[in-house]
């Protein structure tokens, strides 16, 4: 049998385990004060403090295990690109916490706070067949059925029905806040992912030469924002190859490519889209020209 505490047996590994046990413990603490575990896991996401493969023990250890969120597991049935009914619905429900967790089509774990709608950034559009998981606690109220009858009301709202919510899920009504007292004390959210922009090809194909082009104008917006990303779907499945559009064969005129950047303090979304557009039209040409290995100055 295998020692499972054999992390522990390097120096390397366990300061690892120590620096992990440090944070997960302040976590209880913070979220015994009220705080919403989504936010504080992003947080610290952002702070460097922890890495996307402690995301799913931190998650089961505290929201399951340490504070006993009741939770289900769903397969996305409809494309949902628009949640505004969902979050001003459950914005309201101040005795509900809830915590939404969603494997992305690259298996990657993200967990937003969904109460806040520019959280929803990262994970839009929702494709169907792909796994979320809701989490919701109830508190202040002694019925234990309320926290699972709340995901149910959820996953109404997320589907874009009507839901009447329950008096036990309103709690008391928070005091309004004014916008300086929100530009103040608010945090600022950082973006790890837009949505997915989508870009029509007007060319007859989306052929070898909208490939080289699409390669000079994002290498050009690598080169000027290097701590981004920008990721490649193409029918839902993410494309790490550009060329792969080509070989298939399959893009041809008025179909679809989606992009979106991930990274912190994203910049220049639009003109990217711009330049894609250009590039995937019979235009495509104007982004060829240059020295070999030269970077185009787009951005």
């Amino acid at each position: 049998m295998e020692n499972e505490l054999n992390l522990l047996s390097t120096k390397q590994g366990f300061n690892a385990a120590l620096r992990h046990f440090k944070v997960v413990s302040r976590f209880v603490s913070e979220m015994a004060e009220g705080n919403n575990l989504a936010d504080l896991i992003n947080e610290s996401l952002d702070e460097g403090e922890i890495e996307k493969h402690q995301v799913r023990a931190i998650l089961n250890a505290l929201a399951v295990d340490k504070f006993g969120y009741d939770f289900k597991s769903h397969n996305i049935y409809n494309t949902i690109s628009k949640i505004d009914k969902l979050v001003g619905e459950i914005s309201r429900w101040n005795n509900i916490d809830f915590i939404f967790a969603y494997y992305n089509p690259e298996d990657e774990l993200v967990v937003i706070n969904p109460k806040i709608e520019t959280q929803w950034e990262s994970v839009l559009p929702l494709i169907p067949g792909e796994l979320a998981v809701i989490y919701a606690s109830a508190s202040n109220v002694d019925d234990k059925s309320l926290s699972n009858l709340a995901i149910s009301d959820f996953l109404s709202l997320l589907y874009g029905k009507s839901v009447k919510p329950k008096k036990e899920y309103l709690g008391e009504e928070e005091k309004p806040v004014s916008k300086e007292q929100v530009h103040e004390e608010t945090p600022v959210l950082r973006r790890r992912a837009t949505p997915r922009y989508s870009v029509q090809v007007t060319n007859e194909l989306f052929h070898n030469g909208n490939v080289e082009a699409w390669k000079k104008i994002i290498e050009s917006y690598k080169t000027k924002y290097p701590d981004l990303d920008v990721r490649i779907w193409y029918e839902n499945e993410r494309i790490n190859d550009i060329n792969a559009l080509f070989k298939w064969g399959k893009v041809k005129h008025g179909g679809l490519i989606f992009f979106s950047v991930v990274g912190e303090n994203i910049k220049d979304v639009s003109k990217l889209q711009r330049y894609l557009f250009e590039g995937a039209s019979p235009r495509f040409e104007a982004f060829l020209k240059g020295g070999i290995g030269k970077v185009l100055d787009l951005f």
